[in-house]
């Protein structure tokens, strides 16, 4: 399990969560929706972990939403902060970029 992904869940189940400008556009363009996304958190897999990212340390995990499809969010914490959780970006992954368990970039 990753550390980062960690902070975050206790962030969230905290209530201290912030969703970020482009997150909502992302999540806006393919129709997804905030509730699904922290609903489906418990069965999130860590894809990529950041722990170093300049901005701050932040992961991207793969879930489902609501109708079981599969779902990549980035979610981070603002570098030198320790809160909130942000959601940065959320999107239906492109299948012909991943494989298909949406876990492994395909090369």
């Amino acid at each position: 399990m990753s550390e980062t992904f960690e902070r975050i869940r206790r962030l969230i189940q905290e209530g201290n969560v912030k969703i970020s400008d482009h997150g909502y556009d992302e999540i806006a363009a393919d129709s997804l929706y905030v509730k699904d996304i922290l609903a489906s958190l418990a069965n999130a897999l860590v894809v990529e972990d950041y722990p170093d990212y300049p901005k701050g340390p932040c992961v991207l995990v793969v879930q489902k939403n609501r109708t079981g499809e599969f779902v990549h969010v980035v979610w981070g914490i603002p570098k030198g902060k320790s809160s909130p959780a942000v959601l940065v970006t959320a999107y239906r992954p492109d299948p012909q970029r991943w494989e298909s368990d949406f876990r492994r970039r395909k090369k």
